[in-house]
């Protein structure tokens, strides 16, 4: 009972404290990463001593990073992965190289540690924070553009420095310990292997175990399914001594081009927010302000000199690989700060014996400062570093392709509206939840997602926020006119168009927001009457009549039926005898 109670205790006083920062520094417009920050130095053991044991909840809200990860896996289908190699292995590799070497030289150069430490110190100082910068990429919309894509092939690529920065350390160490240890060739293979076999456990276990859970139609199995696979492949990689992010990382990969991708996007997201905001938060509380206090010039000016060595090595490279002045700088400023690999690659140097305990709090401390400092900055900067308004970047819409018209149910009546847009030219994201269907579409070619489309999470991530209009063709009585409402309010850009099952239903939805809502066998029904009366041998003028007499008729008892709210109402207007024939001939 006593450790619930001091669970709850914290979480309450952690989770009151956050939302009262966030919520002011999202109204100064800092962004919440900062409110997190400085929410998690005040109430930690630094500060008002409220909330203790900072370590063991980093530990755990690490998981917020792995999902992170996993989440940016299942925009990046693995052709994609291969276009951005340049910018991963050519601008990744040489950001990490050069600032690495740079922050090195500075701490060897202004301080007393050896050359040895320096390097120790310098090499995990150039690794970024992909916590922090990837959520602002997609606040702002930016993480699908060029500029983004070139961000986060540098932040991936980082991630995969992990074991080498690893091994130079190992190699520099002091420690007898660390003498018998797996030589680096070792730890390559390692992780080479790690990475072959969780894309064969994703191609050949996962996508399997995803199909049985979409026909089953239980959606609570979907969140236990995503998360189990998250963090068996984080585990996996966490027993060989890998980035546990980037075994979350493949695994997102290797189903970003399943059907399941937006449902899985909308399961996990919530759990990614929560535990990322618990990160920050444990970062904060681990804000060494003794540290602070003892060296304060000596951390202000470190933090200064690495925010300012990693922008200008990383504008230079930029300017390098063809960006203009202005992305260059933007670039920069948001890959400035230290990251939160650097904790852990400063914890392997310490057991190495390389620095002191206290170096390591200092330079955790820097680390804290300089993630401070990124939302100042980009705000500062904005005036220079934006492009003007006619050179904004063409944006993408998920995975990559733009979404001029979002498709909630691919059946007979979404298929005929859906290749009728295709054939045209639009660019159609569609999403069903009949498991058969979607694969009977795959083998004509049809890419439709997995996905429940009365969501509004669901319809988030597949991409309604950028598309024109959402067309709802789902079989059977199934919309509402709050759910209307609500697609309404959360993408107010998107024209909604509605396949209602009947009358009842046109009446239900009369109200609501809709650009067109058609009844579903109407136009066929129609058809089929013109074909009769053909057939019967009446003249095209006499059945052109008839469809106009119905057509008029028809529109008028639903005009009454609608503002009355009663499908009963103006009974008397049906076509029930022959004599109305007159009429229409009339």
């Amino acid at each position: 009972m006593n450790e619930a109670g001091s669970i709850l205790h914290d979480g309450f006083l952690l989770l009151g404290f956050a939302l009262a920062f966030v919520l002011l520094f999202r109204r100064l417009g800092l962004g919440a990463t900062l409110g997190y920050l400085l929410a998690g130095a005040v109430v930690g053991p630094q500060a008002l001593g409220l909330v203790g044991q900072a370590e063991q909840k980093l530990g755990f809200a690490e998981l917020g990073i792995t999902l992170l990860l996993f989440l940016v896996g299942l925009e990046l289908d693995p052709a994609r992965l291969w276009r951005m190699k340049k910018d991963i292995l050519g601008l990744g590799l040489l950001q990490v190289t050069l600032c690495g070497l740079a922050v090195a030289g500075v701490i060897f150069a202004f301080t007393d540690f050896s050359a040895a430490a320096a390097l120790a110190l310098g090499l995990p100082l150039a690794l970024s924070s992909t916590a922090q910068v990837l959520p602002m990429l997609q606040s702002s919309g930016r993480l699908r553009t060029r500029f983004g894509e070139r961000a986060f092939s540098i932040l991936l690529f980082q991630d995969l420095s992990i074991i080498p920065l690893i091994t130079i350390i190992t190699a520099l160490s002091r420690n007898p310990a660390d003498a018998g240890g797996p030589p680096g060739w070792l730890l390559g293979l390692e992780t080479l292997a790690a990475i072959v076999g969780l894309v064969l456990a994703g191609r050949f276990l996962i996508r399997p175990l995803f199909r049985l859970i979409g026909n089953l139609g239980e959606r609570e199995m979907f969140v236990v399914a995503a998360l189990f696979t998250v963090m068996a492949s984080a585990a996996v990689m966490e027993l060989l001594g890998l980035s546990t992010a980037l075994g979350a990382f493949i695994a997102g990969v290797m189903l970003a081009d399943s059907p399941y991708r937006h449902e899985l996007e909308a399961d996990v997201e919530p759990f990614r927010s929560i535990l990322l905001g618990l990160f920050f938060l444990a970062v904060g509380m681990m804000l060494d302000l003794g540290a602070i206090a003892r060296n304060p010039v000596f951390v202000l000016s470190m933090a200064a000199a690495l925010i300012a060595v990693k922008a200008a090595v990383m504008f230079g490279l930029a300017r390098l690989f063809g960006m203009g002045w202005r992305p260059a700088l933007a670039l920069g400023l948001l890959l400035s700060q230290g990251g939160e690999f650097g904790f852990v690659l400063f914890a392997q140097a310490q057991h190495a014996l390389l620095i002191a305990p206290e170096a390591a709090s200092v330079f955790g401390a820097v680390v804290t400062l300089s993630m401070a400092t990124t939302p100042f900055l980009m705000m500062a900067t904005r005036r220079f570093r934006e492009a003007p308004a006619d050179a904004d970047e063409e944006r993408e819409g998920p995975g990559g392709e733009r979404v001029g018209a979002l498709i909630v149910g691919y059946g007979r009546f979404g298929q005929t509206v859906g290749q009728m847009m295709l054939a045209s030219g639009i660019d159609v994201t569609l999403i069903d939840t009949d498991v058969e269907m979607i694969d009977v579409a795959g083998k004509f070619g049809a890419k439709v997602y997995f996905g429940d489309g009365t969501r509004i999470d669901m319809l988030r991530q597949a991409g309604a926020a950028e598309a024109e209009m959402i067309l709802f063709c789902l079989d059977g009585d199934q919309l509402s006119a709050d759910l209307i409402e609500a697609a309404h309010e959360a993408f107010p850009n998107a024209a909604i168009y509605v396949r209602a099952f009947d009358r009842r239903a046109m009446v239900r939805l009369r109200d609501a927001p809709t650009t067109l809502v058609v009844r579903e066998v109407l136009e066929s029904a129609v058809v089929m009457a013109r074909a009769a009366l053909d057939n019967f041998g009446l003249s095209q003028e006499a059945i052109n009549k008839a469809e106009a007499f119905y057509r008029k008729r028809d529109n008028e008892r639903l005009e009454v039926q609608i503002a009355a709210g009663d499908v009963r109402a103006a009974h008397e207007r049906v076509i029930t005898e022959t004599g109305d024939a007159g009429a229409a001939a009339a």
